[in-house]
């Protein structure tokens, strides 16, 4: 099975074993402080340490933080271009503050992405799921995020082996060629999906599944070192970048 490498990071981190609780405690308040300490040194200081403890204690490889981090860099930097372009008498132009706007903008989304980042390398979904569940989070959310979970994997593999195909059969030789396989390959795999979709609820449903999947979690105890240091070091992020 094609596998992703966000998870592959979760399941080898060395905070695999720790409390999903504590390491939701963790990224959650990095976030938090993303979101509410100013962009010059609070953002910075966040994304900052999002980055060396994943890279750093958890032992996420570099190379799969930075290649998860690009996408929503994409988005951010799209997102600061348009919220500093305004439309006036003379046409499109820049904000009066457009500099300072969409410098905050970048650092408040970047410092909160390597924060969510953080979790996502290092806590496995068959954690992460339980932890949100014992939260009171509504049922229905988390059997969403569930089913959505476990339908990436069946897209991820319809996608690998209908490429191979066409490659095998010279369907990429050449830019006509490319933009045609292309158009099938997303057909097929949607076409794919939906139905293995279809069957799944199918199954479940003719064997009376009508709530969700209950199984026996991982227990994984909590680490007071591991909180204490959490609120101290949030707290210390925020009196420096509050004092700076």
């Amino acid at each position: 099975m094609t596998g992703l490498a966000i998870d592959d990071a979760a399941w080898a981190s060395a905070w695999r074993l720790r409390s999903p609780a504590d390491k939701l405690l963790l990224s959650g308040g990095l976030v938090l402080a993303a979101l509410v300490l100013p962009a010059w040194p609070g953002s910075l200081l966040v994304g900052l340490a999002a980055v060396v403890l994943a890279l750093g204690p958890a032992r996420v490889p570099a190379r799969t933080f930075g290649r998860a981090v690009r996408l929503p860099l994409a988005f951010i930097l799209i997102g600061a271009v348009t919220a500093v372009v305004q439309v006036g008498d003379g046409g499109l132009g820049w904000a009066p503050d457009a500099a300072a706007r969409a410098g905050g903008l970048v650092g408040h989304a970047v410092a909160g992405s390597a924060a969510v980042l953080l979790l996502a390398t290092t806590t496995p979904m068959s954690d992460l799921l339980p932890a949100l569940h014992r939260m009171r989070v509504p049922d229905a959310v988390v059997e969403v995020a569930s089913v959505t979970y476990r339908m990436l994997f069946v897209l991820l593999t319809s996608l690998s082996t209908i490429r191979e195909a066409q490659a095998a059969r010279m369907g990429h030789a050449g830019i006509r060629n490319s933009y045609r396989s292309s158009g099938m390959l997303a057909a097929a795999v949607l076409t794919r999906s939906w139905d293995r979709a279809r069957r799944l609820s199918d199954g479940l449903a003719g064997r009376g599944m009508e709530t969700g999947l209950r199984v026996l979690p991982e227990v994984l105890p909590s680490s007071p070192r591991f909180v204490a240091s959490t609120v101290v070091g949030l707290a210390a992020l925020v009196t420096v970048s509050v004092l700076a």
